[in-house]
């Protein structure tokens, strides 16, 4: 080596130094460090960490060496303005050399040796190398450490107001589903947890945050299906507060959605025996008789709320709040099919009197054959039992009766019609 290169090889050599003891010690005194230091570890973490512990050891050894080696050179050059041939020589061999004689790191590279002799910039790059892996290790286990652990114990106060909230309205371990849910929901934050602290690197996803800012993340899966889950609880011990502050008012409705349906039902069987009585020949279906079941249910969600249990109260009223309002929708139903013959028969019946005062209006009311089908319909309609049919076909024989009587009459020269309507 000349001169110019030796002087710059080792310039390069003294930044290079000062960067790995200023690295060095930042691992030294990383807080991530001293916290797997003093942390009872497990699983992976636990593997990784002895061989980190392992890495930086030997770093510290490897940085002496070097500085050994750094001093030595610098000393020979140091001795003349311009090096001797020899001193050249000398600095080849220490500068580009394999004359370091290092401790084997068997555990780390594999290597059977005892020792080994590398050149400097070899050791630099192991160096390098192993201090990379380490900082992987510290950085990512701190990320992990700085994220879930604070975000565990968030939710799990949470979980604690919410456990309370719910003991108050009767929601508990085996006598409501999301009794069960908080139980099972606490205990896995409280496993969750424990395996946050002991194998941090177990929960890292991505690239590691050294290598690769921004490619890894703590993995949340976990702690995310926890709080969905706590999310879900939460809105169920809602839905049964609302319960405690409407059920009176609820019930309230529930009566008087049934007693309503109960008279309508009252009302339609009353009006089938009116139609079986008044129209003949007319097929009348069966009402039934009053929803006994939704009563007794409705006794036994009062019994609920008079106990003050909630969690039972809550679905009891969804479901018979929906039954109610179809009961009623089918009492409803029921009392229009019954007395659908009943508007048929009053339907003709104004059908039958609208003519009568148009045909009055024209003064056609003395007419013998208006007057003789105009009985016929009227006595069809107003004698029981009724025949719907016969009484539709003489109501229909006396409108076509009518409209011939008419006919002359609103008709003007030239065929145009003078456009009278009921």
């Amino acid at each position: 080596m000349g001169r110019e290169e030796v002087d710059r090889v080792l310039a390069g050599l003294v930044a290079e130094h000062e960067a790995i003891e200023s690295s060095l010690l930042a691992l030294q005194d990383h807080a991530g460090r001293r916290l797997l230091e003093g942390a009872e570890l497990t699983g992976v973490t636990k593997d990784r960490w002895a061989t980190t512990e392992q890495a930086i050891s030997l770093l510290w050894t490897y940085f002496d060496a070097y500085t050994d080696a750094l001093n030595a050179a610098r000393e020979v050059r140091a001795r003349h303005r311009w090096p001797t041939p020899g001193e050249l020589a000398e600095l080849t061999e220490l500068l580009r050399g394999p004359g370091i004689t290092l401790p084997s790191s068997a555990s780390l590279t594999g290597s059977p040796l005892l020792s080994e002799q590398l050149t400097l910039q070899a050791l630099v790059d192991r160096m390098n190398r192993w201090y990379a892996e380490a900082l992987d290790v510290i950085v990512t286990a701190d990320a992990v450490w700085s994220a879930l652990p604070a975000r565990i114990d968030m939710l799990s106060a949470e979980l604690r107001r919410t456990r309370s909230l719910a003991h108050s309205v009767g929601v508990r371990p085996g006598e409501h589903p999301s009794g069960d849910d908080l139980e099972r929901i606490t205990a896995e934050l409280t496993s969750l947890r424990a395996e946050v602290v002991r194998d941090p690197l177990a929960f890292w996803s991505g690239a590691s945050p050294s290598s690769a800012p921004g490619g890894g993340r703590p993995d949340t899966t976990r702690y995310d299906a926890a709080a969905r889950a706590l999310e879900d609880v939460r809105r169920e011990i809602e839905a049964v507060l609302d319960v405690r502050q409407d059920a009176e008012r609820r019930l309230m409705r529930l009566r008087d959605v049934l007693s309503r349906a109960d008279r309508t039902l009252a009302e339609a069987r009353q009006a089938r025996g009116e139609v079986l009585a008044k129209i003949a020949a007319s097929e009348v279906p069966a009402v039934s008789g009053p929803p006994t079941v939704l009563q007794e249910q409705l006794v036994t969600a009062a019994e609920y709320r008079r106990r003050a249990q909630w969690h039972r109260l809550s679905p009891l009223l969804e479901s018979l709040e929906e039954r109610a309002d179809e009961e009623l929708l089918r009492a409803r139903e029921s009392l229009t099919a019954v007395t659908a013959p009943l508007a048929v028969r009053a339907e003709l019946r104004g059908r039958l009197d609208a003519y009568k005062a148009k045909v009055a209006r024209h003064g056609l009311a003395e007419d013998p054959l208006l007057i003789e089908r105009y009985d016929t319909a009227r006595r069809m309609l107003w004698s029981a039992p009724c025949d719907l049919r016969a009484a539709e076909a003489a109501v229909l024989r006396y409108q076509q009766a009518a409209a011939e009587t008419l006919a002359p009459r609103g008709t003007e020269p030239g065929g145009r019609r003078t456009g009278e309507v009921l």
